[in-house]
């Protein structure tokens, strides 16, 4: 497993699986380590996945600085790999929260980047309003599992919003966590239960911690990117919804929207045929 020093010495751990051209992924979570991205559905027979473990997470130190857990902070973990790495450019997969250093990255650094993979991304750096949230809740009301989990969605929202910390909004995210796929059955069920044991608390408590992104500068150095961009988004999901995507997408001069059918926040796993098709025909063109 390759280890290298980040930009303030804090030791990152990175798996690598598959064969042919190098693909950055960053999981999200926040706070869950890489594992949960598994091979992406497949993708790893056309690509070297490099599944970063952000930091405090998985395989990686915790770092010293707790304020280096902030989202903007990890976007020179980004940095440092693709300089460990020894790549001018890179072609770079985001999923869930880790969208928001991966906008920033886009923003940052536009000249080392190849191609950008946005999977469910998050969209707070941007500064883009979900929608369509509650409507995308309600139209999985008729699911056997709904009325357990829309009780601790609703407990979930409820906790956060009064400032609960992670160990009292964890086991809400988890109960409600047939919403974030397609069809919730034994490998979906599997798949949530892993993130009690590949989450840390801390990573997720820094993620968001203090940020306030400048969300014009970001918006301006989006605007200016010249890196082709795909935004996969699940047709169930509620965050983002597929409008909410769109809306990002709108930032950006040359991106994409493929809206998967039948799924949610995995698309990798509610159809890998489907999502391994797309990702990889955007990656090889041109």
């Amino acid at each position: 497993m390759p280890r290298f020093p980040s930009y303030d010495g804090t030791e990152l751990a990175c798996h690598v699986v598959g064969a042919g051209p190098p693909l950055v992924c960053l999981p999200g979570g926040p706070g869950r380590a890489s594992a949960y991205l598994g091979d992406l559905g497949g993708l790893r027979a056309h690509r070297t996945l490099i599944l970063l473990d952000q930091r405090g997470t998985g395989e990686s130190a915790v770092p010293q600085d707790p304020a280096t857990y902030r989202y903007d902070r990890i976007v020179d973990d980004v940095e440092a790999l693709r300089r460990h790495l020894g790549l001018d450019r890179m072609d770079l997969l985001a999923h869930s929260a880790a969208g928001n250093p991966a906008q920033l990255y886009a923003s940052r650094f536009p000249g080392r980047l190849s191609r950008l993979v946005l999977v469910a991304p998050g969209l707070r750096a941007a500064g883009v309003e979900p929608v369509g949230f509650a409507a995308a809740i309600e139209a999985r009301s008729g699911q056997w599992w709904y009325p357990k989990a829309k009780a601790a969605l609703d407990a979930w929202q409820e906790a956060a919003a009064r400032g609960a910390g992670p160990a009292e909004v964890a086991p809400l995210r988890w109960a409600a966590a047939p919403f974030g796929y397609g069809r919730w059955d034994e490998r979906s069920r599997a798949h949530s239960e892993a993130e009690q044991w590949e989450w840390s608390g801390a990573a997720a408590a820094g993620f968001y911690a203090g940020v306030a992104p400048d969300v014009a500068a970001v918006r301006a150095g989006l605007a200016a990117l010249d890196a082709p961009v795909l935004i996969v988004a699940g047709e169930l999901d509620p965050a983002p919804t597929p409008e909410a995507a769109r809306a990002l997408a709108a930032l950006l001069p040359a991106a994409e929207v493929v809206v998967q059918d039948g799924a949610s926040h995995f698309p990798w796993l509610d159809d890998p045929a489907r999502f391994v098709k797309t990702v990889q025909t955007f990656l090889s063109q041109g």
